[in-house]
């Protein structure tokens, strides 16, 4: 089906079929193949999948080129505990999905074998918005950069003993396997080995004994406490029926069923699932709290070592309660820490104690300017004042669940450090409610270069000059305080009324960032994302420079330097393939985005240690006056139309026109939560509120 492009499908919901009205949907989700038509001779025509499944969220979207024969195939999952089946059905012909003839974009109601029924919505792009025409002018083409897409970031894992603790919101309750007390709640989060499904609190993870994965029975640990403890007590299991509601003692999870849920030890009494018995030690009878204390005293070095470690990382995870906090330790980088550009970190400002505190009910909030999982960033009016104001408004129960905390006050500290420097996001201040933390900025109306990109296809060489020099001063302010972005795109990168440049959304940045101290988390948008974080090498600000060179060629060319049908394919085409670069495409400008995509961190162009020199001496920048440029003493080349201070005619109108309100929290789980891990989160910036 050569030259008609490709759809984008978004997962709005799943409804019931006749008569399930009165099942339940537990945790639905799809799982979706495409699969290409083979032709055997002498056979009918058989369909093979070629790629790997794809599991898109609800009211995400994944894309489809249209070729003859291509198959998609939906299958709707439902996990109830931690099991996973299938329960309906639907295999369809790509091109059946097509939009009615002039329409770009429809709803679909899909019908899936036995019963239900699939919402979605499809839009269809063609080939001519696929890709940019390879002349030698400079005209605007639309289409190249067609939707906003959203980072990733993998969860934090905590190695013990071959467990991959991860943190985990259980919306049931559950039982610790180590010490055996209730969990449940947002104040009670734990961790679950994703390899074994070991549920621990988050305090007991580090004592645990038994290795993970596999026959628990032949590990080192049964053996190690077989020879120096004389431990080596297999359990006696046996079907047994519960007449009440009972637990694993593995994974914490309630034994279902109406009779013979689980399995039973006839000498101690552990409950386990049929699935978990082969994970469980040889501890039987042994209480593990009391033996990992024991195990304490026994090697009180590795006790110091431990309560050392607990104490450091709680440190890292709280604040002072003083308001100039979030000044002091953004300005502590590690020894050695200066910027490409070899200038030491920037010095704080004089302490200020500020006069007021705010909350919610000082503002009137008045449109909605961007939605996600997080929640909201609504267009505020600060009561009385004429002033407006973005807000950005967290969820705290998303923020445990995510296990946040520690990442959102990084953000807050950036922030207000960032309200230093001309090209960041400027911080008013930050305060909380019981179900929400609020971030109140400069409200920036000129819109994201997502939005213009959309409306331009491209820029012209000046202007994605002004702009890449602009974002390359903040990156290089913010890579001197020892941090690193790790999420620039075109959706981050906004414009104020003049048109310069504010580098918004610090949610990713990580601290402390030196030649011996990098990170390692896998995290930021797929199309961005640096080879060495794909090949799961520690990183520091080279990634940074990476996804600058990502962000540069967008705005140059309209469209992104990697492919591929599927993240699969564009982390493939991200770590082996060489972006093309149009013959009408500024010499410079492609020669800076060669550098830009070394593979090489260390010779990275942005790094101190590229062969090429300096960033700004590159000669793409040569007719960049980089100090009047800082002093915002050069016009930018295109100025936002802006009608007045809370126009929003710069934002998408799919956030915009909805109604300006935040979701009430639940109740319940709202009493569960401990506010404590959010003290010293209120802030206000003496620079802007006063």
């Amino acid at each position: 089906m050569p030259g008609v492009g490709f759809i984008r499908v978004k997962l709005l919901q799943v409804e019931k079929g006749p008569g399930e009205e009165d099942r339940d949907f537990y945790d639905p989700f799809v799982a979706v193949n495409v699969k290409e038509s083979v032709q055997t001779p002498g056979r009918e025509v058989s369909y093979v999948q070629k790629k790997k499944t794809v599991y898109p969220e609800w009211n995400t979207c994944f894309d489809a080129h249209l070729y003859d024969g291509r198959m998609i195939q939906f299958m709707i999952m439902e996990k109830q505990d931690t099991e996973t089946k299938q329960v309906a059905e639907l295999s369809i012909l790509a091109k059946k999905l097509l939009p009615p003839r002039g329409e770009s974009i429809t709803d679909k109601s899909l019908d899936l074998t036995p019963s239900g029924t699939l919402l979605v919505q499809i839009r269809h792009f063609s080939e001519k918005e696929e890709q940019l025409p390879d002349g030698d002018n400079e005209k605007t083409q639309t289409g190249g950069i067609t939707r906003r897409r959203g980072a990733i970031k993998q969860a934090k894992v905590h190695e013990v003993r071959g467990h991959k603790f991860i943190a985990k919101f259980f919306n049931q309750p559950v039982f610790c396997s180590f010490c055996g007390e209730f969990l449940w709640g947002l104040n009670k989060q734990g961790y679950q080995c994703k390899e074994c499904n070991c549920t621990v609190h988050k305090k007991c993870h580090e004592h645990v004994l038994c290795k993970c994965p596999g026959n628990a029975k032949e590990s080192r640990e049964t053996k190690m406490l077989t020879e120096r403890f004389n431990i080596n007590v297999p359990h006696r299991f046996k079907v047994h029926n519960y007449m009440s509601p009972t637990f694993c003692d593995h994974c914490g999870s309630l034994l279902v069923g109406l009779f013979r849920q689980g399995l039973k030890c006839e000498t101690c009494g552990t409950n386990c699932h049929k699935k978990c018995q082969k994970l469980i030690a040889n501890l039987c009878g042994v209480n593990q709290k009391m033996l990992a204390e024991a195990l304490k005293q026994v090697k009180p070095g590795a006790s110091t070592k431990s309560v050392s470690s607990s104490a450091q990382d709680q440190k890292s995870s709280e604040d002072s309660d003083d308001d100039n906090y979030a000044y002091e330790s953004i300005w502590e980088p590690p020894p050695g820490v200066q910027g490409e550009d070899g200038l030491p970190p920037p010095r704080p400002p004089p302490p200020s104690k500020p006069e007021k505190k705010f909350s919610p009910t000082d503002f009137v909030f008045l449109k909605v300017l961007g939605k996600g999982s997080f929640g909201k960033v609504m267009l505020a009016e600060l009561k009385g004042t004429k002033q407006y104001y973005a807000v950005k408004a967290l969820k705290k129960d998303v923020v445990l669940m995510d296990d946040d905390v520690e990442c959102t006050m990084i953000e807050r500290r950036v922030l207000a450090a960032g309200s230093q420097h001309p090209f960041l996001t400027h911080l008013h201040s930050t305060f909380q409610s019981k179900s929400h933390l609020f971030f109140v900025m400069e409200f920036l109306n000129g819109g994201d270069l997502m939005f213009h990109i959309q409306a331009a296809g491209r820029f012209d060489t000046e202007r994605a000059r002004f702009y890449a020099a602009e974002i390359l001063c903040g990156l290089q302010f913010i890579h001197r305080c020892g941090t690193v972005y790790r999420d620039l795109k075109l959706d981050n990168v906004l414009l104020d009324k003049d048109g310069h440049v504010k580098i918004a959304d610090f949610g990713m940045c990580k601290e402390n960032i030196s030649p011996d101290n990098k990170a390692s988390t896998f995290c930021g948008t797929p199309d961005y994302i640096a080879p060495e974080i794909l090949k799961g090498h520690r990183y520091n600000y080279s990634v940074d420079w990476w996804s600058f060179g990502v962000l540069l060629y967008e705005m140059m060319i309209g469209q992104s330097p990697f492919h591929g049908d599927d993240e699969d394919d564009l982390f493939h085409s991200i770590c082996h393939d060489t972006p093309h670069y149009p013959r009408w495409l500024n010499k410079d400008a492609a020669s800076c985005l060669s550098l830009l995509f070394e593979r090489a961190p260390q010779e990275r162009l942005g790094m101190p240690a590229c062969p090429r020199g300096a960033i700004r001496d590159q000669p793409f920048f040569k007719v960049i006056d980089f100090d009047k440029l800082e002093r915002r003493q050069i016009d930018p080349p295109f100025k936002p139309k802006v009608k007045s201070a809370s126009d929003v005619g710069n934002f998408d109108t799919d956030f915009t026109m909805e109604r300006a309100y935040f979701t009430p929290p639940d109740k319940e789980l709202l009493k569960t939560m401990n506010q404590e891990v959010f003290k010293g989160f209120s802030f206000t910036n003496p620079l802007l509120a006063s």
